[in-house]
């Protein structure tokens, strides 16, 4: 008897250690989230690369976690002759509660720039680690420079 109660007391501790395993692992099981935004660029150029020749019209940021960040290198050039400052500003977000989990940021904020002078922007988006029911987004960036 003495050896059932061991038994027994042994399936139950496992059973229980099996439920609470069960409980965390929900607690931090991950969704990635797909996305892509696309760039409009209004007064300025937008490229890939430092050497101006390849235009960026999309950026796919690839699969994110909850909780991640991703960044994207982009150069921005000043087209015209008269100096620029810089804005950057999101649109149109599909579905349209994804803007309440994920922001978008950039380092060139009201930066100024000269007729012809390129600068390397980083865009950085962060998703919340609160975020639920969004597996897949889309948004439009809209790059801007005014004078």
């Amino acid at each position: 008897m003495a050896m059932q109660k061991a038994t027994l007391g042994t399936i139950i501790i496992i059973a229980v250690v099996g439920l609470v395993a069960t409980g965390i692992s929900a607690l931090v099981a991950t969704q990635r989230v797909s996305t892509s935004g696309n760039i409009n660029a209004v007064g300025v150029g937008v490229y890939s690369n430092s050497n101006c020749t390849t235009v960026l019209t999309n950026i796919p940021w690839g699969a994110l976690n909850p909780g991640g960040t991703a960044t994207q290198t982009m150069y921005v050039k000043n087209t015209g002759n008269m100096q620029e400052t810089l804005n950057m500003t999101t649109s149109a977000w599909n579905p349209p509660s994804a803007s309440n989990y994920i922001t978008v940021s950039w380092n060139q904020q009201g930066s100024v720039l000269a007729a012809n002078q390129v600068v390397t922007a980083v865009l950085t988006l962060t998703v919340s680690s609160s975020i639920s029911g969004i597996t897949a987004f889309l948004f439009n960036i809209t790059i801007a420079g005014t004078h």
